[in-house]
């Protein structure tokens, strides 16, 4: 097979895996708890990740690469882990996999807003399309209004805070990452601060001790391979893939992940959901495409190192 050729399929391989760890994590986190079960599966990760990529060499890192960078990062897998983990149902859980996807449109909003460079006015629009789909998500069969939206966030208000600051912060996080990682790459380390926060929130928490048993024990190393296994393939994938084709993959995401988390979870989607999943997918497209000749290689832009 030729070498390109394998590049990219790791990088196809690790799109599907991201897709569906989020349902996996939430099925985890219903076993061992919103905090420990979060904890638990990014410690196997960074075990995982530790095996694979081997010990980050800290002292080789850029000081401000890791405490920027890191702080970001770490605080969006929190809010991301934390709001699938504490939804109210596993229906709740699937909103907050919908809003965290608004990612993409808002990393290309950010770095129009911050290049002072002219873009098309497309973008605009397409960035409103990913947030119409979300709202329609939201609102489900109930009718699109003000008040529906407003119900349905006022039934789990710190969830849906933590998806939306989530997305944004990883917007953040890629648009800076871009300007002083100079080329590193500290996502194991990353991984690994992740793990040693979660776990110091677990111990100042009120949750009880974790059961481990078969069953979830087996889930938990499914659950965190697969979480470590994506960020290991993609990293292999960006060294010789078709950046192109997998960063126009990658903006589907949002409806493999939908299909898949609805089928690790046992939910039947309603047409309006998978309505608004496709808007956001399309909105998110769409920032790209509009954006991609004055970004050049920007197409790797927000995805070496997405969820």
């Amino acid at each position: 097979m030729n070498n390109s050729h394998k590049f990219t399929l790791a990088g196809v391989a690790a799109i599907f895996l991201w897709s569906s760890v989020m349902g996996l994590a939430r099925a985890v986190t219903e076993m061992l708890g919103p905090i420990g079960g979060a904890a638990a599966i990014y410690t196997v990760a960074s075990i995982f990740l530790v095996l694979v990529m081997g010990v980050p060499k800290v002292r080789s890192y850029s000081p401000r690469y890791v405490l920027l960078g890191g702080s970001l990062f770490v605080a969006y897998e929190i809010c991301l882990a934390l709001a699938l983990a504490m939804a109210n149902t596993r229906q709740q859980a699937i909103e907050m996999l919908v809003i965290n996807y608004l990612w993409p449109a808002l990393t290309v909003l950010l770095a129009v807003l911050t290049s002072g460079k002219k873009t098309s006015v497309l973008v605009y629009p397409s960035i409103a399309l990913a947030f119409f789909g979300v709202a329609w998500s939201i609102t489900g069969e109930q009718g699109l209004s003000v008040a529906q939206i407003a119900a349905n966030v006022a039934t789990n208000p710190v969830t849906y805070a933590m998806a939306f600051t989530g997305a944004f912060l990883w917007a953040i996080y890629c648009n800076l990452t871009k300007r002083i990682a100079n080329g590193q790459n500290a996502i194991t380390l990353f991984f690994i601060m992740t793990a040693i926060t979660l776990w110091i929130k677990y111990a100042l928490s009120s949750e009880t001790g974790m059961s481990i048993n078969l069953e979830s024990g087996g889930l938990l190393l499914i659950a965190g391979i697969a979480m470590g296994s994506g960020y290991a393939l993609w990293n292999y994938a960006i060294i010789g893939g078709n950046m192109v084709l997998l960063a126009t993959l990658s903006y589907f995401t949002p409806v493999l992940s939908t299909i898949i988390s609805s089928v690790i979870l046992g939910l039947v989607l309603t047409q309006s959901f998978i309505q608004g999943v496709v808007m956001v997918t399309i909105g998110s497209l769409m920032c790209w495409w509009v954006t991609r000749e004055k970004a050049s290689d920007k197409a790797n832009l927000t995805t070496n190192e997405s969820q």
